[in-house]
């Protein structure tokens, strides 16, 4: 994917970045509908997404779906992204950020754990926090946005972490290693709410719209 971020004439060091999009969800509490396909001024989620990636300065993109695929992987197959199915969603998001990982290897510096039902990210918040990660404490390797005492997404984490999560057998939670390391993990202290604002009710649908004025429309369902 293209990138803005370029080489030379900073302080910081240019880094390698991947990115885990994770779009493999049933979307129960939507009521079977995927979420990454709701559609904010026409465009679902999910493109949105990945142009937000790709103007942020991610240089490679892995998509991983499951339950909808079927909706989905026609939708992004015009971006230059990996398309990874999980073949046992209904394991959860472990498994899917495990194919992730997987797919991307160990090529990059560091990594980003994107949700798709965000739907305000953009390519600022993207070079937001990875300015954050740059700008880290020593000993730090994840970074995640917190907004008012709220914990936000994405999720980045430095490829020495990646490498060991890999290395290991064991599911990788993002939360419940993030809790069992503290001592590796910067809060990004923001107050941009577009960390914070996801959704995954009709409920949500609705604050959503009172709060911004904009509408998120449901997609259009393949026939079974």
């Amino acid at each position: 994917m293209g990138c803005l971020l370029k080489q030379g004439g900073g302080l910081y060091e240019r880094l390698r970045v991947g990115a885990v999009v994770l779009a493999a969800g049933e979307g129960a509490r939507m009521g079977g509908v995927p979420k990454c396909m709701l559609r904010l001024q026409g465009v679902p989620l999910i493109n949105r997404h990945l142009i937000a990636l790709s103007g942020g300065g991610v240089d490679e993109v892995v998509v991983v779906t499951g339950f909808h695929h079927a909706e989905i992987e026609p939708a992004v197959e015009a971006f230059p992204v990996t398309l990874v199915r999980n073949p046992h969603p209904e394991e959860g998001q472990q498994s899917s950020v495990r194919l992730g990982l997987e797919a991307l290897g160990t090529r990059f510096d560091v990594i980003l754990i994107v949700l798709a039902d965000q739907p305000l990210i953009s390519g600022a918040e993207f070079t937001e926090l990875i300015s954050a990660f740059k700008k880290r404490p020593f000993g730090a390797e994840i970074v995640y946005p917190e907004v008012k005492g709220q914990r936000g997404n994405p999720v980045i984490f430095s490829g020495e972490v990646v490498a060991d999560l890999l290395a290991t057998q064991h599911k990788i939670g993002c939360r419940k290693f993030i809790d069992d390391h503290p001592e590796l993990v910067y809060k990004y202290v923001t107050d941009n709410d577009r960390f914070i604002i996801d959704i995954d009710t009709p409920e949500d649908l609705a604050a959503f719209e009172k709060r911004t004025g904009w509408t998120l429309s449901m997609p259009q369902m393949a026939e079974s």
